[in-house]
């Protein structure tokens, strides 16, 4: 280990010992996460400035500040699977109706595609408005090895219908999907913890006394389950003092520039649906700004992390002490808005994709036929895309084949992907958030028999 990254990693120690000295009860967790946000913003242009991009110093560094971050979203990643299936029986359990799930999960369900809709017509518009195309990109060495690994799997995910899409969804073996071994192993671990919340319910049914034993047991489980979480949230500023210094110090400044134009039009778009998100709440007697202030350490993580599965703790925490949710709605909104529905990865970036080879191909992008059929390919795709880094590139693979397009397009912005995988994944969990939060408000009279309390960042202006 060289003297300049010993040196980098006791300024790297020094800046956790200073995030130390907020952890009092007048700092909240979003005002930790904000200082740790800036600290490794400041830290990773530091490298950059200091070393060079892409210099064995920096890479050195990285190696251990990585420990830091990738041990973050291991424990966050670690109380996933057990946090979904505790939450969804317990949610079961005190729901007693089984009628009552149907039509929360058919809203949120509802909620995430549409909005998931809304934003792809989004991505074709900026698309159009910046006159983006796959024409003129520049293919370097790294993008064709990226094109020639897509080709080997575009085979694999062209062949994916809508029901084959659905039948991923059901569990064939729990075990193997609580390793979360599959893309869509948190759906199934939510049909699991369902169809065991329904058993217990008949159960209880039969025998009352059963059935209070069944009921402390699961109360009990998700009472140890919560403080889990709850150590595990704890250590987010530290989490993302270590992510924003890898994403700083590891971009590439000319890559950036050459596609800066897809950034731009990039980041405007989800922009839009953040602001569309809000007009929806806002509709709905949502504070738009208190609710942006209760939500702001999940979006933070989320932008961090780059993951919509590692960010489900926080967003169900978030959801039920923050801003009033019914559990049973955060739970499902959390874990259905992970692998359905999301707005970025699925919605904007595809379309975005599909836009822009379309001309290549000797289609008008503008054509109404062009437009209806990307937006409803969208739609059945959007169901399964894994809530992690590289989700957005599942969902090309399957949009873009489904359009009759090649998939090299996606190759060709490796470059610039972790910088704009960030904001698509803070929208995705945004998504899931403000589903939860609308949900709460169409269906308070279905939860806990129509005592649902108002959301505490939800209160009218």
């Amino acid at each position: 280990m060289s003297i300049p990254v010993i040196i980098n990693l006791v300024l790297f120690a020094g800046l956790i010992v200073f995030l130390t000295r907020f952890r009092r009860p007048k700092h909240s967790l979003s005002r930790q996460v904000l200082y740790g946000l800036v600290a490794g913003l400041a830290f990773g242009f530091g490298l950059q400035f200091a070393y060079g991009s892409g210099s064995e110093t920096i890479l050195g560094t990285l190696e251990w500040t990585n420990v830091v971050g990738t041990s973050y979203i291991n424990l966050l990643m670690m109380i996933v699977m057990p946090l979904v299936l505790i939450m969804m029986i317990a949610a079961v359990v005190r729901m007693r109706e089984v009628a009552s799930l149907g039509k929360i999960g058919g809203s949120v369900v509802g909620m995430l595609i549409g909005m998931t809709m809304i934003a792809a017509l989004v991505g074709i518009l900026m698309a159009n408005t910046f006159g983006l195309t796959a024409e003129g990109l520049t293919e370097g060495a790294r993008e064709l090895a990226r094109a020639e690994t897509l080709l080997s799997r575009q085979g694999s995910m062209s062949d994916l219908g809508l029901a084959d899409m659905l039948v991923r969804f059901i569990p064939n073996n729990i075990f193997h999907d609580l390793t979360g071994a599959r893309p869509t192993s948190v759906i199934a671990v939510v049909i699991f913890g369902v169809l065991f919340g329904i058993a217990a319910l008949l159960v209880s049914a039969e025998d009352p006394a059963r059935g209070k034993s069944i009921e402390s047991f699961i109360e009990t489980a998700k009472a140890i389950i919560m403080k889990l979480v709850h150590m595990v949230m704890s250590l987010t500023p530290y989490g993302i003092l270590a992510l924003m210094t890898k994403v700083v110090a590891s971009s590439n400044a000319a890559d950036i520039l050459n596609l800066v134009s897809f950034i731009v039009a990039s980041y405007i778009a989800i922009a839009i649906m953040f602001g569309v998100h809000g007009i929806l709440l806002r509709l709905n007697g949502v504070s738009v700004g208190n609710y942006f202030r209760k939500v702001w350490p999940v979006l933070t993580f989320a932008f961090g992390s780059r993951s919509s599965a590692a960010t489900i703790p926080l967003n169900v925490e978030t959801q039920i002490e923050e801003l009033g949710v019914p559990q049973p709605i955060a739970n499902l909104s959390a874990t259905f808005g992970a692998t359905i529905g999301q707005n970025g990865c699925a919605g904007i970036y595809p379309a975005m994709l599909a836009t822009m080879v379309a001309p290549t191909m000797g289609i008008d992008p503008m054509s109404v036929a062009f437009i209806v059929k990307l937006v409803l390919i969208v739609a059945i795709s959007s169901l399964g895309i894994a809530g992690v880094g590289g989700g957005a590139t599942f969902a090309a693979l399957v949009v873009l084949p489904a359009m009759g397009f090649p998939v090299t397009i996606a190759a060709l912005l490796i470059s610039i992907e972790p910088l704009i995988d960030m904001a698509r994944t803070a929208l995705n969990v945004n998504g899931s958030m403000t589903a939860g939060v609308l949900t709460g408000r169409f269906l308070k009279d279905v939860v806990e028999g129509g005592d649902v309390a108002e959301p505490q960042a939800a209160s009218a202006d």
